[in-house]
């Protein structure tokens, strides 16, 4: 062991230690505002900065490949979907207090609880693990890739295949649901009075020319 490896210590922190433990807390404040905040837009931008801060969270523990994950599929798809739900569907831009549910008690609570749980299983899970910090980093592109296509290659084969499933039976649903609203017969009209009203009125006049409610004298 080195002097400088011997000196480190848990006073002592890094550079990388210091912007992992700054890029957290601001992680960790935008998560907050994304719950808390009352606009639907704004709670969907602070969203992406919460998940902007993992993925440089994940580039701090040289995890590229998770790092670039984070940023294509939740940055640049889930995040985009949802602003475009709020455009399509209109929702509102201002202040909307039927996002306020009241229950922020029993939310945090929940929100509490599972933070513990997870702590608690993560921890469990890797006390007895260590990382070899002098060989290659585990976290790599190539050593990722290289673990996924050789050991992990069946089970991610089975999700392709589950997730296009999922993708057909969506598609077979709205397909359904859309041919059972085209064949539906519409609604009668009525006339102020109630009575459902016919396509002629009672004074209007016979193919023949006369008149349906006056006879012929």
């Amino acid at each position: 062991m080195t002097l400088a490896a011997a000196s480190h210590g848990f006073l002592s922190p890094t550079g990388v230690e210091i912007a992992f433990l700054l890029v957290g807390l601001v992680t960790f404040g935008a998560a907050v505002v994304t719950v808390t905040t009352r606009q639907l837009v704004h709670a969907a931008l602070w969203l992406v900065v919460a998940l902007g801060g993992l993925a440089v969270e994940y580039l701090l523990l040289t995890a590229e490949f998770i790092a670039w994950v984070q940023v294509l599929i939740y940055v640049g798809a889930v995040v985009v979907l949802i602003l475009f739900g709020l455009m399509l569907t209109r929702a509102p831009i201002g202040r909307s207090p039927d996002a306020d549910s009241g229950n922020r008690w029993a939310a945090l609570t929940v929100a509490v609880a599972s933070a513990a749980a997870l702590v608690w299983v993560v921890v469990d899970a890797f006390r007895t693990t260590w990382i070899d910090l002098d060989g290659p980093a585990a976290g790599t592109t190539a050593v990722t890739g290289a673990s996924l296509f050789q050991n992990w290659v069946l089970p991610f084969e089975a999700l392709s295949v589950l997730l296009l499933a999922a993708l057909v039976g969506a598609i077979v649903l709205s397909r359904k649901a859309k041919a059972a609203r085209a064949g539906e017969a519409p609604p009668a009209k009525t006339s102020p009075s109630g009575a459902p009203s016919s396509g002629a009125s009672s004074s209007g006049s016979s193919p023949s020319g006369t008149s349906q409610t006056g006879g012929v004298r």
